[in-house]
This record gives C-alpha cells, structure tokens and sequence, in this order.
C-alpha cells in the first residue's frame, strides 16, 4: 500500500534564524499562497526525513524564476489571496492540470490540488505521476474563488462520478462564484451535472458534438458568466491567464503572460542550423532527467508530447527520491533513479528548466557523464530554458547556436534572438516555459516527420505549421 506523502520545504536564507521556528509550523498552503520558492523533496510522512543539500548561492540565472516583484504602493495594500481547487483523477491530462496550478500560484493564488481517488498519488493519461495536496473530501467544507476540473480521459468521466466534487461546483454556480473546465471535461463532466445551461461552451473537438449545438462554439477560449471554458492541452495557458485575469485583472495576467515568455504574435518561431537526420530505425528511448526544483510545466509537456508519439520516455531522479518537488510546489514521482536509468544508452537526453533543477541536475556525477557520452557518441541532445546554461558549462555549446531566456547564457554565446526553438544539428533548446509544446513538437518532427507532428499537435489543439 502507498503512503501518502507531504512535502518538506526550505526556508528561506534571507530569513534571520530567530524566524525560522515561526515558519516551521505554517502548513504546506500558507507556504506556497506567502509564494516562499520551495527546491526540497517530497518524501513520506512516516519516514525520516532525509538531509538535502541548500541551493547554491549563485544559481542560473532565469527570468521565470518569479514573477515582478509588485511596486511599494501595491505592497501597502496586497490583494487578497484567492482559493483555488483543481481536482484531479486517473486518466486526468498533466499538463492541463500541471499548466493551471503553475500559472495560478505564480499569480499568487492559494491552489489545491485534489484527489477525487482513494490515494492521493494520481497516474494521468500520458503516464505521468503527481501527487495530490489533498483529497477532494477533506475540501468540501471550503469556499473557493474558482474550481478550475483539467480535462482528459477518463479523468474526466472520473470528475463527473465524484458526487462530493457534483455538489461543490453545483453550489459554486448556483453562488455565482468562478468555475471552469477544459478539453474533455465541459462535455463529460459539467454537462450531466447541469452546469451548462444557457452557457456559450467550448470543448476539444472530439467532443464538441456532446455539447448543446445553439450554444457550443469552437473558440480556444470561451467566458460566459462565471463559467470558462477551454478546448485542449494545446489552450492550457491561454486557460489559466484568462481565470488570472478573472481572479487578478488584467495587470496582473500580463505580468504573468511576461513572466513565461508568452508570444503573443501567433508564430512558432523555429530555427535550423547545420540540419542532420534524426530519424531512427526502433522507437526512441528519451531520457528526461529531473530535480527539486525543476519546471513542472517542462517536464509534463515534455512527457506527455512525446508519449502521443509513441516514443518511450524514462523520467529519472537524481535525488535519493523519485518524488520530486517541481516549482511552484507540484510534486512529480519519476520511473527511477538515474543510477539505474544509466543503465542503458538513450537516442535524446532533454534537460528540463528551472533554475533551482537546473544547478541540482548540473551536479550529478552521473548525468555529467551520460552527456558527455552522448556527444562522443553522436547522438541527440537538447536543453529547455535556464538549463541551456548546464550544456554551456559543460563545453556541449562550443559552436552551436542555441536560445534561452535573457541572461541565462553568456554573452559569447551565439543566442539566436526571436526564435522559441533552434536546433543546431543534434542540439536542440527553447527559449521559456510557454513554448515548452513548440519544443516537443520540433523533437517529434525531426524523430518522426512532420505529418506525426502535426497529428499530436491537432490532439493537443495546438497550433502548428502545415508546412
């Protein structure tokens, strides 16, 4: 049997010592709605804890660290901190799931994630692991600013069957207060509860014709009233900065919009330099290494993209966990350690960003050494956001061209500027958390064509170039 799980959070070091014992009794909500940055293990309630090593004092630079640090004027008068719950069953889609809690604690909600399950770790459609903040029961007597259901299958029928979570988002309609849905779970899930009545609703595609014809509508996004509604994993951040805006206003949206390097001009901007095959002969065996601190939103996307295109993807710790506390405090479970992940020779290693991850996977001894074979060896590797800096450290940029965040590389570096992806032979990085879809996309492209790329990207309900 699972155990359930809590993680253990840093506190800060900016903090006098004398304050650190306030700190400690604060619950796991009260760190995350403060926006203390969390880089620690999750590990088990009733197991020891286990002693990790401090952030360094100089980590990577990155501009998604945190969001822009509000004027003194907005300090004397902070607004008031919205609940949030995002409720969660097997066969949910991660990264509609992992893109909403992201987004909306990084605007300064205090977001649950809620099991609907009788455990709180949840497997969702693309295989991904995370685990829950709480179970959906323990919630019940709580009001919440907005309930936001990601969508997936089944995890969606798993929503609709969950009468504890009917009746809160019953009661959160009938008082007017915020609730939203996307991809499967407008259709599935609010449409048996009745939450759909004379409301102008959007869905994916595959599931549009569920939805009343007179007041469905094909748009990415829809706000009728209290309720949002999206189409797919590919509309997940447009999702969650429209119910930033409703929760925050407009402001503040655009400061989140900023912070993830959101590009709003419709393009997906991809660069190629000195082009190679990168077609296989068997199914590519993708290894995505991962530490505290590392970005959510980099990882599931990565995992999820490539998984709908039939690639195997390993997810390895280079902790003494596999649990993992990603950013924003969602805690992810890998497949294994990368002591045993090492154990075989993979076609592409993608290093997931945050700039926490991104100092801890730069140490391990282990990893070191499998991206130094992997280039020996010819064979495929790439960086998303602040890890760019990990390759340049280690001499795997001399002579490519390369992107990241701003500051994030050095000066020297031969940075492709306006480009979301650029890939210089069998080097591939992006830019920010916003275009982690385009990166996994251009992988799938140059894996397994474009025509599968493409595919992925209309199941996503993602935009993606016909040519």
């Amino acid at each position: 049997m699972r155990t359930s799980i809590t993680p253990l959070y840093f506190i800060p070091t900016t903090l006098p010592k004398s304050d650190h014992h306030c700190l400690a009794s604060l619950s796991t909500r009260s760190f995350r709605a403060l926006g203390f940055r969390v880089f620690a293990a999750a590990v088990s309630e009733q197991r020891k804890t286990p002693s990790i090593s401090k952030p360094p004092k100089t980590p990577f630079p990155s501009p998604t660290a945190s969001i822009p640090t509000p004027s003194p004027a907005a300090n004397e008068n902070p607004p008031k901190t919205k609940k949030v719950l995002v409720p969660i069953g097997f066969g949910s889609e991660e990264m509609e799931a992992v893109i909403l809690v992201d987004v909306l604690r990084r605007a300064g909600a205090e977001v649950t994630l809620a099991s609907v399950e009788q455990r709180l770790e949840v497997e969702f459609s693309g295989g991904t692991r995370l685990v829950a903040d709480a179970f959906v029961s323990a919630c019940s007597d709580q009001i919440f600013d907005l309930i936001a259901l990601p969508g997936g299958m089944p995890g969606s029928a798993r929503l609709r069957d969950c009468k504890i979570l009917q009746k809160m988002t019953s009661k959160q309609a009938e008082e007017k207060r915020l609730y939203g849905a996307i991809c499967a779970a407008p259709a599935v899930t609010l449409l048996p509860w009745g939450l759909l009545r004379k409301k102008k609703t959007t869905c994916h595609p595959a599931f549009i014709d569920k939805l009343p014809t007179f007041w469905a509508v094909k748009s990415n996004n829809q706000v009728s009233g209290e309720l949002t509604t999206s189409r797919g994993p590919g509309t997940s951040f447009e999702f969650a900065i429209s119910l930033v805006s409703q929760l925050y206003g407009e402001t503040a949206a655009k400061e989140i919009k900023d912070s993830l390097l959101v590009n709003d001009s419709g393009s997906h901007k991809k660069e190629e330099f000195n082009e190679v095959q990168w077609s296989l002969d068997h199914t590519p065996q993708v290894l995505l290494p991962v530490a505290n601190g590392c970005e959510g939103i980099d990882i599931v996307t990565t995992i999820d993209i490539l998984r709908r295109a039939k690639a195997s993807v390993v997810v390895a710790s280079v902790e003494k966990s596999t649990q993992i506390l990603a950013s924003q405090g969602i805690i992810l479970v890998a497949d294994k350690l990368i002591n045993a992940a090492a154990e075989i020779t993979y076609d592409l290693i993608i290093l997931p960003g945050g700039v926490g991850g991104a100092e801890r996977l730069h140490k391990s001894r282990v990893l070191r050494k499998l991206l130094k074979e992997q280039q020996i060896g010819g064979r495929i590797f790439g960086a998303m956001c602040s890890s760019s800096a990990i390759l340049q450290r280690r001499g795997l940029l001399k002579d490519k061209k390369a992107t990241a965040p701003e500051s994030v590389l050095s000066k020297e570096s031969n940075v492709v500027d306006g480009a979301q992806v650029v890939i210089d032979g069998k080097v591939i990085a992006n830019k920010g958390l916003a275009s982690a879809t385009d990166f996994g996309l251009a992988i799938v492209g140059k894996l397994f064509g474009h025509s599968r790329a493409r595919s992925v990207a209309e199941g996503l309900v993602f935009e993606y170039p016909r040519a």
